[in-house]
Formats: structure tokens, sequence, C-alpha cells
């Protein structure tokens, strides 16, 4: 371990070069050397959209985001919101009751109201972009039957598992499970651009 990158401190690195204490400030207040939050004048709005960058396509949140990628911001009376709910709710309205919002475009960061859309938890997970991270073949459907060594094509939908048969190689069982998720999903916008 080596000293913290920050001049004059002498505690051992944690993270990107600096200390715990740099770290965090840095973390919570975009500043090593701030030891409290700055506050800005104007309303909940104009502190929100002062942190948005508005681009032609996505808007990137540029304040503080959780690990996952999702903005987070703090109204005035210390209730903390995801960033990308407060942009829909100020735009376009209150979320509808039981919905999440799914981007469309699938850049977690991204606010723009034009790229959300309210759907119900199962509409959420079926517009999902690629495999899962543990999925070693980097295909969405795929796995490994090790009993006869072939490509498993397989979707989950409502709760139950559904097989599109083994293939040869991994791309013939993802395309298999492509297909069989374009016949049972509703809101797979990834399967429908590339079909």
């Amino acid at each position: 371990m080596s000293d913290c990158t920050i001049d004059g401190c002498v505690k051992q690195t944690l993270y990107k070069g600096l200390c715990r204490t740099h770290y965090n400030r840095v973390r919570v207040y975009g500043d090593p050397h701030a030891f409290k939050r700055v506050r800005h004048s104007g309303t909940d709005a104009e502190r929100f959209w002062a942190k948005v960058n508005r681009t032609d396509g996505c808007w990137p949140w540029m304040a503080y985001k959780q690990p996952s990628g999702y903005g987070h911001f703090m109204t005035r009376d210390g209730r903390t919101n995801m960033a990308h709910r407060l942009a829909y709710e100020l735009v376009k309205g209150a979320i509808p009751e039981g919905h999440q919002l799914d981007h469309v475009c699938h850049n977690r960061t991204c606010v723009n109201p034009d790229h959300l859309r309210p759907v119900t938890n199962k509409q959420n997970n079926e517009n999902l972009m690629g495999a899962q991270s543990r999925n070693p073949y980097g295909l969405r459907g795929v796995g490994l039957n090790k009993r006869t060594n072939k490509y498993r094509a397989r979707v989950q939908h409502n709760g139950r598992d559904h097989y599109a048969g083994e293939y040869e190689t991994p791309e013939e069982a993802a395309e298999a499970a492509k297909q069989l998720r374009l016949s049972l999903f509703s809101h797979n916008d990834i399967d429908r651009k590339s079909a």
C-alpha cells in the first residue's frame, strides 16, 4: 500500500490513490479538500436541472451516482430521490402506482423523460440488455448442459423456465433464446430492433 496522493496526507490509500477521508470527500462533496456540503440557492427543481447535461440524446446525471449507476438527488427537506424518477415526475407527472421506470436507452445515468417509460417489474425485466454478468458466454439465455455438452437456450417468463432446445454452438442457442423471447415478451425492444 502507498500513501494518499493528496499533498501532506500520509494515510494509506484506499481507492483511486486516495485515503478513506479524501475518497469520501470526493464521493460526497466532489472535492477532496471539502469539509461540508455546499448548499446551492434556488428551488429543488432549479438545483436538480443544474446537475443535468441536456444533450440531443441522453441527458446524463452529473452529480452523485450509486455504484449501480443510478443518479441520486437530495431535496431541501432531506429526502433522497432517484434522479431519473424525479426528472420524470417533474416533466410528465406521477409514476403510476405499481410501476417502475424503464430506461428505453439502457443508460442508467440518463434522466431524459422521453427516454423513460412506466412499466411493470415484469416488463422492465423483459427489456434487459445483454446477458447477466455471471453468464460465462456473454449471451442472454445461453447455458451449457454438462451431460450432453451442448448449449441450452432458456428464457424465464412469468416465473417459469421455457426451453428452446439444445445446440452445438452458443450462437445458435442465443438465436433460439431470442426467438423465444420475441414470442413470449411484450417489452423487449433490444430483440425487436435486431430482428
